[in-house]
C-alpha cells in the first residue's frame, strides 16, 4: 500500500469515526454503497488469469438510530445495494461463487454516522453473471432479464423461498425443476429435471422429464422462460 493510499484510508477512518461522532451526521445510503465497493476491492483475490474472486455476503453494521431510520426500507435497500455490488463487480471482471447478500445488522455502541461493513465468501447454486470471464466454462442462464452462472452442480427452480432461484409466479411450483450441471465425463453437460411440477416443464414448447439443454434453449415453467445464454 503507498503513502496516498495510506492517507486516504487514514482521512476515511477519520470520516467515519470521529468526525461522525462530533458532527452526528447520519449513515446515507451512498456511503454505505462506496463502502461496498472498497469491500470488494480490498478483498479480491487473484486466482489466476482473468479470475479475481470477491466476497459475495456482506453484513452492514449500523448504530441504533441509523437502523431505526433505514430499517424501514430494509428489504429495498439491501436490493439496491446487493445492485451496487455487483454492477461494480461486473466493471471490474470480479467473479462470485455464490448470491450477492447485503444484512443490515444493528450496534448500540456505535454512534450516529458510524457503521461498519465485513464480508465473506459464501458458496452457494448459483452466482450474478457479471463479464463472460466470470462464467470459466459454466453454464449460464437468463431469467427475467437476471444472469445466473450455475455454480454449484444441482440448482433448484421454484416458487418457495427454499429453491436456488426464486420464481414469483403462480403457475409455478414450489420446488418445480432442477438443473444439472454433470462434467463427470470431462465436459460441461447441462440438463433440466422436472420435480413432477403441476403445471409441467417445457423445452421449445414440449413437455419433458429430464433433458439435456443447449445453448439457446428456451425452458419454460408456468409463465415464465430461463433461456439458457451459455450450456458451458
Amino acid at each position: 500500500m503507498g503513502l496516498l493510499d495510506r492517507f486516504e484510508k487514514g482521512v476515511e477512518r477519520a470520516v467515519n469515526g470521529v468526525f461522525a461522532r462530533t458532527f452526528r451526521s447520519r449513515v446515507q445510503p451512498v456511503e454505505i454503497a462506496s463502502a461496498l465497493r472498497r469491500e470488494l476491492d480490498d478483498r479480491a483475490a487473484v486466482l489466476g488469469r482473468g479470475r479475481t474472486l470477491v466476497p459475495n455476503a456482506f453484513t452492514v453494521t449500523l448504530s441504533g438510530e441509523d437502523h431505526d431510520r433505514l430499517g424501514e426500507w430494509e428489504d429495498a435497500l439491501a436490493d439496491e445495494l446487493a445492485a451496487a455490488v455487483t454492477e461494480h463487480a461486473d466493471k471490474q471482471r470480479y467473479a462470485f461463487v455464490g448470491p450477492v447478500s447485503v444484512v443490515l445488522e444493528r450496534d448500540d455502541s456505535l454512534e450516529v454516522g458510524v457503521f461498519d461493513v465485513s464480508s465473506q465468501t459464501v458458496k452457494g447454486a448459483v452466482a450474478p453473471a457479471t463479464s463472460r470471464t466470470s462464467a470459466q466454462g459454466r453454464p449460464v442462464i437468463e431469467v427475467d432479464g437476471r444472469a445466473y452462472v450455475l455454480t454449484g452442480p444441482v440448482t433448484t427452480l421454484g416458487r418457495g423461498s427454499d429453491a436456488d432461484i426464486v420464481l414469483d409466479d403462480t403457475g409455478v411450483s414450489r420446488r418445480h425443476a432442477e438443473l444439472r450441471v454433470d462434467t463427470s465425463s470431462g465436459r460441461t453437460v447441462l440438463s433440466v429435471l422436472d420435480l413432477g411440477s403441476t403445471n409441467g416443464t417445457f423445452v421449445a414448447d414440449e413437455p419433458v422429464g429430464h433433458q439435456a439443454l443447449r445453448s439457446g434453449d428456451v425452458v419454460s415453467l408456468g409463465h415464465t422462460r430461463v433461456v439458457v445464454r451459455d450450456a458451458g
